[in-house]
């Protein structure tokens, strides 16, 4: 039991470095970063950033190969991020100047992070 713990302690610590380092990635291509770990009722969307006109939510990945990042996000997934961005994009008032996608960032082991634009 203490070992599960244990275990899942650190796989979450692990995705919170990831999306950190995918924030500051994305901040270097000149996205500005709006929200964190947003929660809403329906689910969490690891990242969500700005460039222009263009809200991007994104789903952030730690794995060993971008395939199995890739992979990781599966169509129950992609489901519950449109759900959860509908839900911010309905609080916002500029939302009908916006456009928005849904992209990935997966990041890999010592190379820098593979930004999947419009992923899904």
């Amino acid at each position: 039991m203490a070992r599960e713990a244990n275990s899942r302690r650190h796989a979450e610590q692990r995705g919170h470095r990831a999306e950190y380092w995918a924030a500051v990635y994305l901040m270097v291509k000149g996205y500005r970063i709006l929200a964190l770990r947003h929660r809403t009722r329906l689910g969490e969307i690891d990242l969500i950033a700005r460039k222009k006109d263009v809200i991007v939510f994104v789903e952030v990945k730690a794995r060993s190969t971008e395939t199995g990042a890739v992979d990781a996000v599966s169509y129950a997934s992609q489901n519950r991020i449109r759900a959860a961005a509908d839900i911010w994009l309905s609080r916002r008032k500029d939302a009908a100047h916006l456009s928005s996608r849904f992209d990935i960032v997966a990041v890999l082991p010592r190379r820098l992070p593979r930004h999947f634009i419009d992923a899904f």
